[in-house]
């Protein structure tokens, strides 16, 4: 797939959204995110016409929140959905393996069997993992992707985690699960595939009004409005569908992370699961990130009153998971050694009882009177099932036809066997987040050699990716390049010494707010 064909920038989105208002697609798509963007490629894929729009980026909602985690199902599993955790292990092996392996791969994690772990609570967490690989079995992700559980001694434990609190501890259970090199770049990898089979993917594009017919529209750059038409229309605006279409009713579940220095956890080994004490079942995850940030996360609190653009964490939430390290580390974690922290809203299916933590992540695909397909619900790991269904609702009004889906068997852009990966004549860091393209990015030092050094001193993200990002990854602004196409700005101190060489990097002609 060549880069050409994938592009995506401020030509082409002006290009093909002067020439919308001419035609009928198949499918009209609202919503960027990995839902969004995951129909988009579904439907092109079947050979439908297809635009796709966003009021603001890529990625830009609860997508670029996330614990970049590409879970196997295991809590499902526990709660009792065992058709959530099925699905989620198979959508696991599937990006794992064809989709998206140069984005996903495997990370080890450690529950510390701390004094505040009950042997019988440590038993029932070991049946639980090795459910968890029975449901890795099921859907036939191979070892060698994701190696089995196992006990660890109290030494071991403490060699993948020097942070521990030593005294007491009995040794850990290890386990593994797949881990996203970004939940932004998973969401700019999904748009641009579809875009290479075809579809418009517009950002900057917001739905005044919208029915099964098409929708009233406005371009955020210029404030023009048109009217886009379809023969048939998804609704993918996640903790925002309710907006667009009568009788969706949601109940957002906020998800608060924290962002820490990995010398603040003195070298990690491994991600770590730390019981919450009182609640069967959750657990404050600790994810190394590999580029000298650690995320720590996450809370589950209903999320009540208007829908914010960005949803901000609670000083609440930061100190109950500064509480919970607290409870396995050695040395305290205090709020001064906090660089950031970030929190996304889930866009769970209101059931009308029960805490947000108790309601099923399961998806649900609803049909409106007039042929609004919506899709809500789910997680970021079942995307493309999401999408899948999706599309097929869309199919079920009879407006468009189409053969199957395709999507489980067509790579992503940049997808490449592990082996192919380590072959590539690259910077490490960008095999890791852009896989096959990286020799591409490299390559940019041809023009200008300053293209391989760090946006910031200190900071791992080269100014290539900048490049790139504006070339080929659609982004028209400094926030595009600084909070989703690299996640600069998830530390604000970061964000502001990073601002000028993103604008630096954005054409003459382009905008680029600071905020």
């Amino acid at each position: 797939m060549t880069p050409v064909r994938s592009s995506l920038n401020a030509a082409r989105r002006a290009r093909e959204l002067d020439a919308l208002p001419g035609e009928i697609v198949d499918v009209l798509v609202v919503g960027l995110g990995a839902t969004g963007a995951g129909v988009a490629l579904d439907a092109a894929s079947r050979g439908l016409t297809v635009a796709a729009i966003d009021a603001h980026d890529l990625a830009f909602g609860t997508s670029r929140w996330s614990s970049k985690l590409i879970h196997g199902g295991l809590r499902y599993l526990a709660s009792g959905q065992v058709d959530v955790a099925h699905e989620s292990a198979v959508e696991r092996g599937v990006l794992m393996a064809r989709t998206a392996p140069h984005l996903v791969r495997a990370l080890p994690f450690v529950m510390p069997l701390t004094p505040l772990v009950s042997r019988q609570a440590a038993a029932v967490v070991r049946v639980g993992l090795h459910a968890g690989d029975a449901l890795r079995l099921g859907a036939r992700t191979p070892r060698a992707l994701l190696p089995g559980p196992r006990r660890l001694s109290p030494v071991e434990t403490l060699r993948l985690a020097p942070a521990l609190r030593s005294y007491g501890l009995r040794g850990g259970l290890l386990s593994w699960d797949g881990q996203l090199a970004d939940d932004a770049r998973l969401v700019t990898a999904i748009a641009r595939t579809a875009a290479a089979h075809g579809a418009r993917v517009l950002t900057r594009v917001r739905a005044l009004r919208l029915d099964g017919s098409g929708a009233q529209v406005r371009d955020e750059l210029t404030g023009r409005e048109l009217t886009i038409r379809a023969r048939t229309v998804v609704n993918a605006t996640g903790v925002w569908a309710g907006g667009l279409v009568d009788g969706v009713r949601l109940r957002p579940s906020r998800g608060t992370h924290l962002v820490l220095r990995a010398e603040s956890l003195g070298g990690l080994g491994s991600g770590l699961h730390i019981p919450i004490p009182g609640a069967s079942n959750r657990f404050v995850l600790v994810i190394p990130q590999g580029d000298g940030r650690v995320y720590v996360g996450l809370t589950d609190e209903p999320a009540d009153g208007p829908v914010p653009d960005v949803p901000e964490p609670t000083p609440a939430e930061i100190g109950f998971l500064l509480d919970i390290l607290d409870s396995a580390l050695d040395l305290p974690v205090r709020r001064r050694d906090v660089l950031g922290a970030f929190a996304g809203l889930r866009p769970l299916l209101d059931d009308a009882h029960g805490s947000t933590a108790d309601i099923s992540r399961k998806h649900a695909v609803l049909t409106s009177p007039d042929g609004v397909v919506t899709v809500v619900g789910g997680k970021l790991t079942t995307y493309r099932r999401m999408a899948e269904d999706a599309v097929d609702a869309v199919l079920a009004t009879g407006r468009v036809a189409a053969g199957p889906s395709r999507t489980s068997r067509i790579p992503l852009v940049g997808a490449a066997r592990p082996d192919a990966l380590a072959r590539l004549d690259a910077p490490r860091r960008l095999v890791q987040r852009y896989g096959a393209e990286a020799p591409l990015l490299a390559a940019l030092a041809r023009e200008d050699a300053a293209l391989l050094e760090p946006v910031v001193p200190g900071l791992p993200v080269l100014r290539a990716e900048l490049a790139w990002a504006v070339r080929h990854e659609g982004a028209l602004d400094a926030s595009d390049l600084l909070d989703r196409r690299t996640r600069i700005g998830l530390v604000p101190a970061d964000r502001t010494a990073a601002l000028a060489a993103a604008q630096a990097a954005l054409p003459a002609t382009a905008t680029s707010p600071a905020a």
